[in-house]
């Protein structure tokens, strides 16, 4: 569609007066031929005669070009209104093609047009710009349970707390269904995540003050260029890295990218490369198991072991982290998560009947056609691993689609005799809410409330709450991160009776380990906290 905005459009003013010149230029030389039909020696009737006829054609000629041009410029005042007409009404169309009806923000195409505009602004002049990426948190379940005009509303609330703390020059987007874009020029990183946390708290808070609304969570990913995002096609991939960051590690949150912790987002492959160096991996079985042990905290013996995947040297991807942010980029996340029981129940051998061998898997997985608990088990029995020594850590390195299938996978593994255990415990939100909804046998406790319960106390009391409520749920519970005396002391002070970490055991592949004297490894003159418990 061609834009009529950008095509030169003469006023009538200026066709009136191109009109005139042409019919003078005409005047002029009719006139011109008149005079030397008249006055030039011997062609014509006589002077007189001559002048009697300028006169006339001075009178007559102009009156009729006015005559006669004054239709023409009725239609020209007429398509001159017309185009007029027709310009407003493309600029409406424009711009309501760039706004979202719901909440009057710009819209993803508004977005992308922005962003492009703002990076090469930004990398003329040598300037910042910051991006924001957010996600509604549990949108799906308002929809579900309260109807999509609930769900409305919510997205309506989210646009004006989104704007509250946002300067004249900065844009707001909704970019998809419960996704929302801002962009910051001339902010850096740190000023991101002011205004993330700004927007956080007011969704906390209901909202716009003057239109509150039940309180709602958000999730938000930071990045800024030049830093750090050093290419301005880089900036949304590290926002959208950290936002997933913040997804999966409970919601409810802000992240700013870190290079160390989101480093598939620097990766410049495309989803189609990523799946080939996933797939050259599978091929090529260069996924190696690495067994960390779980030991009893009251008698140093172990009681299981953490199955975990490194990849094999000449790996197309650097880690297995990467190696699992590539699978879900790619859409290959239960493909991966199935060739790793292979490897790590090959690798595992037989197991003493009292030791368990825990293994990790996504959501995504347990929600799959392809997951069915015979499957599992079979995969470990064939290695005289039995069910009842199987326990499956639920990780939630992609957000729950279909709680109704995962219970019912997840009754089905515990019907066969596998337990589950509820991972990553306390760090935010993750871990909390599958706990509410799943049957949990084990529940392990974040590695972050583990080290830093012994230097805070209300982190302690949190231990000790979790370790409370475990105990009415009459589920084991295990102590992940456990690298200081301090900490094991402090975790066995609140009565949690299973732990692991660096300083009990590193990931090795050996699984033979002999049992530990823990309490050589506490500290000699510990003294608990005051706030030992949160009851």
């Amino acid at each position: 569609m061609t834009d009529p905005n950008t095509q030169p459009h003469p006023t009538p003013e200026t066709i009136r007066r191109r009109v005139t010149l042409v019919l003078g230029t005409e005047f002029v030389l009719l006139m011109s031929v008149a005079a030397l039909e008249g006055f030039w020696p011997g062609a014509g009737p006589g002077s007189g005669a001559a002048v009697a006829f300028l006169f006339a054609c001075m009178i007559v000629v102009p009156t009729a070009m006015a005559l006669l041009s004054r239709p023409l410029m009725r239609e020209v005042r007429q398509l001159a209104s017309e185009n007029a007409r027709l310009r407003e009404l493309y600029g409406r169309a424009r711009q309501d093609s760039l706004l979202d009806g719901l909440t009057g923000l710009g819209n993803h195409r508004a977005f992308q047009e922005e962003l492009v505009r703002q990076l090469e602004h930004a990398t003329r002049e040598e300037s910042i710009l910051a991006l924001l990426l957010i996600d509604v948190d549990g949108l799906k379940r308002v929809n579900d349970e309260r109807g999509h005009a609930s769900g409305d509303q919510l997205l309506a609330a989210v646009g004006r707390t989104v704007l509250a703390p946002l300067r004249r020059n900065d844009r707001a987007f909704r970019v998809g269904g419960d996704e929302f874009a801002i962009i910051l020029p001339g902010a850096d990183i740190d000023t991101g995540l002011t205004v993330a946390r700004r927007m956080l708290a007011g969704a906390l808070n209901g909202g716009d003050p003057t239109r509150p609304t039940e309180p709602f969570s958000l999730s938000i990913g930071v990045s800024a260029f030049p830093a750090p995002s050093t290419k301005g096609s880089l900036l949304y991939r590290h926002a959208d890295a950290a936002l997933y960051w913040c997804k999966r590690h409970g919601r409810t949150s802000v992240a700013a990218y870190d290079p160390g912790r989101h480093g598939i987002a620097s990766d410049d492959r495309s989803i189609e490369d990523l799946s080939a160096a996933i797939g050259t991996i599978l091929e090529e079985r260069l996924l190696r198991p690495v067994y960390q042990p779980i030991f009893s905290l009251e008698t140093g013996r172990p009681v299981g072991y953490e199955s975990l995947i490194r990849l094999a040297d000449g790996a197309p991807l650097p880690d297995a982290s990467t190696l699992f942010a590539a699978a879900e980029r790619a859409g290959r996340t239960v493909e991966l998560d199935m060739a790793c029981l292979e490897v790590v129940a090959e690798g595992a051998g037989a197991l003493d009947t009292d030791v368990y061998l825990s293994v990790n898997l996504s959501p995504r997985t347990l929600e799959s056609e392809l997951f069915h608990p015979t499957e599992l088990t079979t995969i470990f029995e064939r290695r005289g691993i039995t069910p009842e020594q199987l326990v499956v850590e639920l990780t939630e390195r992609e957000e729950v689609q279909d709680l109704d299938v995962l219970r019912r996978n997840a009754a089905a593994c515990r019907k066969v005799g596998i337990r589950l255990a509820a991972d990553d415990v306390g760090a935010g939100n993750a871990g909390l809410r599958l706990l509410s909804e799943v049957h949990f046998d084990i529940v392990k406790i974040d590695l972050s409330l583990v080290q830093g319960g012994v230097l805070h106390d209300p982190e302690y009391a949190v231990l000790g709450a979790l370790k409370e409520l475990a105990a009415r749920w009459h589920a084991s519970i295990v102590a992940e991160g456990v690298e200081t005396s301090e900490q094991l002391a402090a975790v066995r002070s609140i009565g949690i009776t299973a732990g692991q970490g660096y300083l009990l055991g590193r990931p090795t592949r050996d699984r033979r380990v002999r049992p530990i004297d823990i309490e050589a490894l506490l500290p000699e003159n510990w003294e608990e906290p005051e706030e030992t418990s949160a009851a």
